[in-house]
């Protein structure tokens, strides 16, 4: 949040949050707090490509959106090849006005009140209230809510065309795409049955 910094590099809101790139860093163990900031906000600045701004533009959307969408697909996505179907949900969420409902946005809005990350998400944490928390409040959370790698900005930008509004995660990480809730909800079914499966065919230790 340091204010010399976000004026530095340009940064839109009240902190550097999303404007700082995750990769592997080679450091100095003397480096301080505000100098690997400085370190990480360099390379997200480097790997912004001049034509991301324009893009982004063209769809109506800020670079401080543009970052916030692309932070909670890099929540969401585990492997590659769902970054632009993820994308492709959020967008048609967004085209339609219905609320994104991102658990990323949750677990964030729960970390900034708290500071304890909550990796699994009940019921009641839905209702956790936030203006981070997209299951009660429509469009964009205020600011990103993580760091987005190059490929989750890209995916934001490029959503792939497709008719979907729902996903689920499958037992291997990848993500099981809907069009329509009935469909959504039979394969959280499937899912959900593979997983009790899973657990009884497991060897116990």
């Amino acid at each position: 949040r340091d204010s010399n910094l976000l004026r530095e590099f340009g940064v839109p809101g009240p902190s550097l949050e999303g404007f700082l790139l995750p990769e592997t860093y080679f450091v100095s163990r003397l480096i301080d707090g505000r100098g690997l900031v400085r370190q990480l906000a360099t390379m997200f600045q480097r790997a912004w490509k001049p034509d991301w701004d324009a893009r982004a533009a063209a769809l109506g959307w800020s670079r401080r959106d543009l970052v916030t969408l692309a932070s909670i697909i890099e929540g969401e996505a585990k492997v590659d090849e769902d970054r632009p179907l993820v994308a492709a949900v959020y967008t048609n969420r967004l085209r339609i006005g219905m609320p994104l409902q991102a658990d990323p946005t949750v677990q964030y809005a729960i970390q900034l009140e708290t500071g304890q990350r909550k990796p699994r998400l009940f019921e009641r944490d839905y209702q956790f209230p936030s203006p981070f928390n997209t299951y009660l409040i429509r469009g964009l959370p205020p600011t990103p809510v993580g760091a987005p790698s190059v490929k989750s900005i890209e995916a934001a930008l490029a959503p792939a065309d497709v008719p979907y509004l729902y996903f689920v995660a499958g037992l291997d990480g990848k993500h099981v795409f809907s069009r329509t809730y009935p469909e959504h909800l039979r394969a959280i079914a499937r899912i959900r049955e593979a997983e009790r499966l899973a657990r009884r065919t497991t060897p116990r230790r």
